[in-house]
């Protein structure tokens, strides 16, 4: 397929001259954009962060990008600006920021050679981060919801449900000179013994950031004015939504939580804690596995890591809902195209974490919530 059938014509030859740019994951997953202008690679750059480099192989994940999607039949719509299909294509509808994209992906074919066919202007590609782990997966690499970093010599796992606190146990050792690895996907080694990070930007809360003032310094000027204008805002906010009754108490309390999920910013590794990419990896020497609870103080204790790799399971199942959401979208398009991969990946999952994990020292450390995130590294370096 030539790229002029994708391209608009007075464009056409200015895409052809355009040169392919590939990511490469530690060798593991390759991806190679094809007509990507600077917007297309920018916006998959902020995705996967700075893994771009020469792909001297074939790519496992190909994103061709085009002026208009084409389309062999009329669309047939999956939900409200969400999906389509025709005759032979699914198509995404509904991007980041629910931003209207048009993606075609092959479901079918994701865990092997696949080609996204992507419509310009998408601030990013849908489901790119779990076709990733897919693609991993079927490799024998096992993709783990987790942070990582090297302390004194030894390479730590955490891990736990979604919000559990692995990025605060991440900060609370990097701010003590701890190596970052990874804070959102590890890959692991089918031998168990290593384990790499994809650079993803990092979330800073602004709790964090008062946690732990030795970040903050990190941020850019906007950055810090916009953090300090939110916590002036919500100063007056708290005050007013306080208040015992009346039409405005109540609509600052609708406001609250508004106000509250933008008190964060998105920072690269590479920015906050002073990293190259080639540096994102390490032996896997211990495990954490953290969550919080009602009581009042950090808790440390040894763990069977056979415990960690049955719970993870259904952590790793849950990470990837929105994934199926659109695989069962997929197949309700094509019943008879199945993805043989995801039809089998939670027992494939729960063999992978069993074998990787297995002998590993292991700990579970429960922590209040909120709490001071040095206290966090104070009670979990002893077993470090």
């Amino acid at each position: 397929m030539t790229t002029t059938a994708f391209t608009s014509a007075p464009r056409a030859a200015e895409k052809q001259n355009q040169l392919p740019v590939g990511f490469d994951l530690h060798g593991i997953v390759g991806i190679r954009l094809l007509n990507a202008d600077a917007k297309d690679a920018a916006a998959v750059n902020r995705q996967l962060g700075p893994i771009r480099g020469q792909l001297d192989r074939d790519p496992d994940i190909t994103i061709r990008f085009v002026d208009i999607l084409p389309t062999t039949s009329r669309l047939r719509y999956l939900g409200v600006n969400e999906a389509a299909f025709t005759d032979d294509a699914f198509l995404i509808l509904k991007g980041k920021h629910k931003a209207y994209v048009k993606v075609q992906i092959p479901f079918d074919q994701v865990g092997g050679p696949c080609e996204i066919l992507c419509e310009r202007g998408a601030p990013a590609v849908p489901l790119l981060i779990p076709i990733i782990n897919l693609t991993a997966l079927a490799k024998g690499i096992l993709p783990l919801h987790a942070a990582a970093f090297r302390y004194n010599e030894t390479g730590v796992l955490v891990t736990g449900w979604s919000k559990g606190g692995k990025t605060e146990t991440l900060l609370a050792f990097a701010s003590r000179g701890a190596q970052y690895v990874g804070d959102e996907w590890i890959y692991i080694t089918p031998d168990g013994k290593r384990m790499h990070g994809i650079p993803e930007p990092v979330r800073l809360w602004d709790w964090h950031l008062k946690s732990l003032p030795e970040y903050w310094p990190q941020l850019s000027t906007s950055e810090r004015v916009r953090l300090r204008t939110l916590r002036l805002m919500l100063s007056g906010v708290d005050k007013m939504a306080n208040a015992k009754s009346g039409a405005p108490a109540r609509f600052m309390q609708r406001v609250q939580p508004l106000l509250k999920s933008q008190q964060h910013v998105n920072l690269p590794p590479q920015t906050l804690f002073n990293q190259m990419p080639e540096q994102l990896s390490c032996t896997l020497d211990k495990v954490l596995f953290v969550a919080s609870h009602e009581a009042p103080d950090i808790t440390v204790q040894p763990v069977d890591p056979q415990v960690i790799a049955q719970r993870m399971v259904f952590s790793l199942e849950e990470e990837r809902m929105d994934f199926l959401s659109y695989y069962h979208k997929f197949r309700f398009a094509f019943p008879d195209r199945p993805n043989r991969l995801l039809e089998q990946t939670e027992n494939i999952q729960r063999t992978l974490l069993s074998r990787m994990l297995a002998d590993k020292e292991a700990y579970e450390v429960y922590h209040p919530y909120p709490f001071e995130i040095p206290a966090l590294y104070d009670a979990v370096s002893a077993v470090i």
